[in-house]
């Protein structure tokens, strides 16, 4: 009998390339933030941003993954597939990591629920900063409750997104 889970056991002395092994999380936190040019037409924000979904889930799993500064160039592409201002994305999400950073020094372990409430944290911080740039670079007068609705569903989708991010970061580890 064939045990089915053999094909995910790595070869002995095999071991992935180093554009996958790097380059993954970055295809697919880019990934992500192409999702948001898919055309959806609705009255308010509703889509969340993938591309910080994606981000935040590689960061929180794999904490020795990326240095901060990973926020800066990744931020940058989110900026213009989204058409945020250009630096707000690349301030945001550097801010958050370093927040991250901040938070995983001071704790000796963390749960699952710690790591949805720092996403939390984060995702809120980043969509209402996001709103304050859009609103100070002439993107008009529009309330925060016009965008609380996109957090909710942002927060609630965060399990989910790490989840996929498990799955990828397994397949990106084999040979």
């Amino acid at each position: 009998m064939i045990d089915r889970h053999l094909n995910h056991v790595p070869r002995l002395g095999r071991h992935p390339s180093r554009f996958r092994l790097a380059g993954t999380p970055v295809f697919t936190v880019m990934l992500g933030s192409c999702l948001t040019a898919l055309p959806v037409i609705a009255q308010s924000p509703v889509m969340p941003p993938f591309g910080l979904l994606v981000l935040l889930s590689w960061r929180l799993l794999r904490p020795d993954l990326w240095r901060t500064w990973i926020g800066l160039p990744l931020g940058l592409f989110d900026d213009m597939m989204s058409g945020q201002p250009i630096g707000s994305g690349m301030f945001l999400w550097t801010v958050a990591l370093i927040g991250i950073d901040m938070i995983e020094h001071r704790m000796v372990w963390r749960s699952y629920r710690q790591d949805w409430l720092i996403a939390a944290l984060a995702i809120i911080f980043c969509i209402a900063g996001g709103l304050f740039f859009a609103r100070i670079t002439g993107g008009g007068n529009v309330r925060f409750l016009l965008v609380a609705p996109q957090i909710v569903w942002t927060i609630l989708l965060f399990p989910f997104v790490v989840r996929q991010c498990a799955r990828i970061d397994r397949w990106r580890v084999m040979a």
